[in-house]
């Protein structure tokens, strides 16, 4: 539940989900596993669909515990607390991840099971967990946040299983980092200063 004094509309909830995560995952480890997964399995709809169920679970959990935390902290103490959580994001997007060499000991399995346990495990403290939690505290409505971060996520990496080396070529990398880390910055004093 959002925080006594924090509007917002539900379109509003829904859209700045989907862009942060679509926005904050260009460049990140798990679409840099997107293309690892592509070009080791070549089959786009198990792929796609263990991102999909991957992302619903992880985010799923993560608003459960950003809704909570929501309940727990005094209203505007949580005001503070997702600004500056929004700022530090922004930050941390200007950190470029590199693929972990993890999937090596998924060999054996399907396309599905290795990028669903991959997902999954790499989604853990990962940028857009996080601010799927920081969103959840935001917003009181917790499935147009794990919607909205899910389909992020899909468009995000979707297109780099489907087109590969050339959809990740085709993304100035740096200018996306930049514009992703400006676009949570401003979130996040338009938390702290707006919603008092």
């Amino acid at each position: 539940m959002a925080p006594p004094g924090i509007e917002y509309s539900f379109m509003e909830a829904f859209f700045i989900s989907t862009l942060s995560v679509a926005i904050a995952e260009i460049g990140d480890k798990t679409q840099l596993l997107s293309l690892v997964l592509a070009a080791r399995y070549r089959k786009a709809t198990p792929i796609i669909m263990g991102i999909l169920i991957a992302t619903l679970v992880n985010h799923g959990l993560s608003v459960l515990l950003g809704a909570w935390l929501a309940d727990l902290v005094p209203a505007d103490t949580l005001r503070w607390i997702i600004g500056v959580s929004f700022i530090v994001l922004g930050l941390w997007l200007l950190i470029p991840d590199k693929a972990d060499d993890d999937e090596a000991q998924f060999k054996g399995m399907g396309a599905f099971t290795a990028t669903l346990l991959l997902f999954f495990l790499a989604e853990i403290g990962d940028k857009t967990q996080v601010a799927t939690v920081v969103l959840a505290g935001k917003y009181a409505s917790g499935l147009l946040v794990t919607m909205g971060t899910t389909i992020g996520m899909l468009a995000a990496n979707v297109p780099v299983v489907l087109m590969g080396k050339k959809a990740m070529a085709a993304m100035p990398l740096k200018t996306i980092h930049l514009v992703a880390c400006g676009l949570f910055v401003l979130i996040g004093i338009g938390t702290i200063a707006f919603s008092g």
